[in-house]
C-alpha cells in the first residue's frame, strides 16, 4: 500500500511519501518545509494567521504530491504547537475537511512512542536506547520502558530566552539552566537505565551535519553519524557566537532554521550531559516513518459531513 505521512510540527511540516508491505517502508518522495506554525503560541496560546497561511500554502503541495505518487490514506500527525494553541483542534478539524487528511493529534507520551516506533523501522533498538526527539516546542525522550515529553524546544526556548541578536551570554545561561531543571523534574537520570542515544529531527541531523563538515546537507552521510557531546558543544558555541544574518550562511545549515538553532543545540547538549551521554546517533528515521506505519492501518477514506469548527479555526 502507498500511504503519506506529514509530520506538523512547530518548526517545520514534513512530508513522506512511502510504499508499505509487511512493516517495511520504501521511501518514494520526502520533504520538508520551514513553517513555523508555533510562532508566537508560546505567549499567545493561539496559532496565529501568518502561520497558517504558511501551512495552508504547504499542505496543498501535499496533497498534489500524495495524489501524483497515489497515496491510498494520508495520515497527519499534529504535535507541540497543536496541542498548545487553543484553536489547534478546530485548525485540524479544517485541515480534515479541506484537504481530505486525517488528523492525529498526539500528546506528548504518544509522540515519543510514534517516533520510536519509526526508527525501529530502520533498526533494532536496545531497550536501554534512549531516543531524542528536539522539536520546535517540545522534547521527547523514550526508552523500551519510559518515554516522556518536554516542554522545551528550539522555537519555544529562542522565543522565551534568547532575544539578542547574537544571544547574550546571559541568555544562553538561562536558556540551559531551564532545560537543566525541565530534565531533572521530568526525567531523572538515576531511574533510567541509558547505554546509548539515537537523536532524530532537524536540530540533531543539522548539527551532524556540522559536525561532518559538509557542504550541503547530505541525508544519506548524516544518517548514522556519531555526533559527540564535544562535538555538539563545539557547534553551539559556533553558531551562539554568530549574529543571525551569518548563521543563514552557515553551509549544510538551512537558513530558515538558523534563527532557532542554537537553543535546539542547547536542548542537545544539556540532555547529553544530563544522562552522562558521550554523544548521540543521528538518524533520518523518525516520527514521519511511524506515522507512514500507523497510516496504513486507518480505515479507508469516506465522504461525510464538515467536522465541528471546519469553518471557524482563524
Amino acid at each position: 500500500m502507498i500511504v503519506a505521512a506529514i509530520d506538523l510540527g512547530t518548526n517545520t511540516t514534513r512530508l513522506l511519501i512511502a510504499e508499505v508491505a509487511d512493516g517495511t517502508l520504501r521511501e518514494l518522495a520526502r520533504e520538508t518545509r520551514i513553517t513555523r506554525l508555533g510562532e508566537g503560541v508560546d505567549e499567545r496560546r493561539r496559532l496565529l494567521p501568518a502561520p497558517l497561511a504558511r501551512v495552508r500554502n504547504v499542505l496543498a503541495d501535499y496533497r498534489r504530491a500524495a495524489e501524483e505518487l497515489g497515496a491510498e490514506r494520508t495520515l497527519l500527525v499534529a504535535t507541540s504547537a497543536v496541542r498548545d494553541a487553543e484553536n489547534g483542534e478546530a485548525f485540524l478539524g479544517e485541515i480534515e475537511w479541506s484537504y481530505g487528511f486525517a488528523t492525529r493529534l498526539l500528546s506528548g507520551d504518544e509522540e515519543a512512542e510514534l517516533t520510536r516506533r519509526g526508527v525501529a523501522s530502520g533498526r533494532p533498538l536496545d531497550e536501554a536506547t534512549l531516543v531524542v526527539d528536539i522539536g520546535g516546542g517540545s522534547t521527547e525522550l523514550s526508552t523500551g520502558s519510559f518515554h516522556v515529553s518536554l516542554d522545551a524546544g528550539a522555537v519555544r526556548h529562542t522565543e522565551r530566552f534568547l532575544r539578542s541578536d547574537p544571544p547574550r551570554p546571559d541568555e544562553l545561561a538561562a536558556c540551559a539552566d531551564d532545560v537543566r531543571a525541565l530534565l531533572a523534574a521530568r526525567a531523572p537520570e538515576r531511574d533510567l537505565n541509558v547505554r546509548d542515544a539515537i537523536g532524530v529531527a532537524g536540530t540533531v541531523t543539522t548539527l551532524a551535519a556540522l559536525d561532518l563538515g559538509l557542504s550541503a546537507y547530505d541525508r544519506e552521510r548524516v544518517h548514522g553519524h556519531r555526533l559527540s557531546l564535544a562535538g555538539a558543544r563545539a557547534q553551539l558555541e559556533r553558531l551562539a557566537a554568530l549574529p543571525l544574518a551569518r548563521r543563514r550562511g552557515v553551509p549544510a545549515l538551512e537558513p530558515e532554521r538558523a534563527p532557532v538553532i542554537v537553543a535546539g543545540a542547547i536542548v542537545l547538549v544539556e540532555t547529553l550531559a544530563h544522562f552522562g551521554l558521550e554523544a548521540i546517533e543521528a538518524s533520518e528515521r523518525d516520527i514521519l516513518d511511524g506515522a507512514a506505519l500507523a497510516a496504513v492501518e486507518l480505515p479507508a477514506p469516506s465522504e461525510g459531513a464538515a467536522p465541528p469548527g471546519a469553518y471557524t479555526c482563524c
